[in-house]
């Protein structure tokens, strides 16, 4: 059987779990991480073809399942993988059949890493919430976006980074196994092709600096050093 890929920082949603207003009058929201069906379907094609997986749904005891198969090649049979959908408050029976499907890709290993989230709590400035009904509630307007995601070896998110739909960084988490540091000028993250520190390069100076820059930043700094 194929291994199951983990998800990419885009496949990755975002979505308000509550909204607290501490005593001090501060409010802030906890976020939780998901996946949708889309995202489930794409990952079952890439691994097992778009002929070497199928799904139904049963009803039992009044509770929709859902059954992903997927075609063994090593015993030519079918392997099932079943779960139960719980509704969802917009498009009852939609919603339902969605849910069961996403649980059931769970149980082949999609999306299982999202279980190992943190807990994710961001601020919230004045205008991104309001009171309605008693309650404390986000601005629809504010929403929040993976940007950068990474795993260990034993495939537990190490690294996130979630930014506003401003482009600001709301929540990150970093350690050895994960997203990579920060700019210490500019704040960027330094990912990718970007990653490297003045310690890192010969500079032909011996002005040396500890301080993790992004490359831009980094080429003025070595410009400065050798004016």
């Amino acid at each position: 059987m194929e291994n199951i890929r983990l998800l990419n920082a885009d496949e990755i949603d975002v979505r308000v779990q509550s909204v607290i207003k501490a005593k001090s009058g501060s409010v802030g929201c906890i976020l939780l991480l998901y996946k949708d069906a889309r995202v489930d379907m794409k990952i079952l094609d890439e691994t097992f073809g778009v002929m070497g997986w199928k799904r139904k749904h049963d009803v039992v005891n009044d509770n929709l399942f859902c059954t992903v198969s997927v075609y063994n090649k090593d015993t030519q049979e079918w392997v099932d993988k079943q779960d139960v959908g719980v509704e969802s408050y917009t498009e009852k029976q939609k919603g339902e059949a969605s849910d069961a499907f996403k649980r059931a890709c769970v149980n082949w290993g999609i999306g299982r890493e999202l279980y190992t989230s943190p807990f994710i709590w961001v601020d919230l400035n004045e205008k991104e919430h309001y009171e309605s009904e008693g309650k404390t509630k986000i601005s629809p307007k504010v929403k929040f976006i993976v940007t950068e995601i990474n795993y260990n070896k034993a495939r537990e998110i190490s690294g996130i980074v979630i930014r506003d739909n401003g482009g600001e960084i709301r929540y990150k988490l970093y350690n050895k196994d994960g997203i990579e540091k920060e700019c210490g000028v500019c704040g960027e993250i330094i990912t990718g092709a970007d990653k490297k520190t003045p310690e890192q390069m010969s500079i032909g100076t011996k002005k040396m600096t500890k301080t993790a820059m992004c490359y831009d930043c980094f080429k003025k700094w070595q410009a400065e050093q050798k004016g």
